[in-house]
């Protein structure tokens, strides 16, 4: 049964500029994702973190608290050997999706700057 469904949208533009701020990658990106991040060159760095961004608002939104529901770094997207995204949830949002039994689905996307994303909550 489909528990929540969320979608975001994100400038990669604007995440580049935030990147050379380390506390903007303390504060957002789990230290998995900024090893992921800092393997890539300039404009894939700033098209994934764009895309990992709007990963983390998609799943608040699906969660249904918004921004401030868990800590962003909780909420890590890494990519299988395949290159599929999934979540590494940690922490409170870890606890969060056992005790509610959700399976999370993530698919993301990118071009011309723009990073999408989809969360779908699955109750299992």
């Amino acid at each position: 049964m489909i528990w929540g469904v969320g979608i975001d949208l994100c400038d990669a533009d604007r995440i580049e500029k935030s990147l050379a701020k380390p506390s903007f990658l303390d504060h957002v990106f789990a230290p998995a994702e900024q090893a992921l991040l800092s393997a890539l060159g300039e404009k894939r760095r700033a098209e994934t973190a764009a895309a990992n961004f709007a990963a983390k608002e998609a799943f608040l939104k699906a969660v249904g608290t918004g921004l401030g529901g868990f800590a962003l770094c909780d909420l890590a997207v890494l990519r299988r050997e395949s290159g599929a995204p999934y979540f590494a949830l940690t922490g409170p949002a870890a606890a969060w999706a056992a005790e509610q039994g959700v399976t999370v689905h993530l698919s993301l996307t990118h071009e011309r700057g723009l990073a999408n994303a989809i969360v779908i909550l699955e109750k299992v």
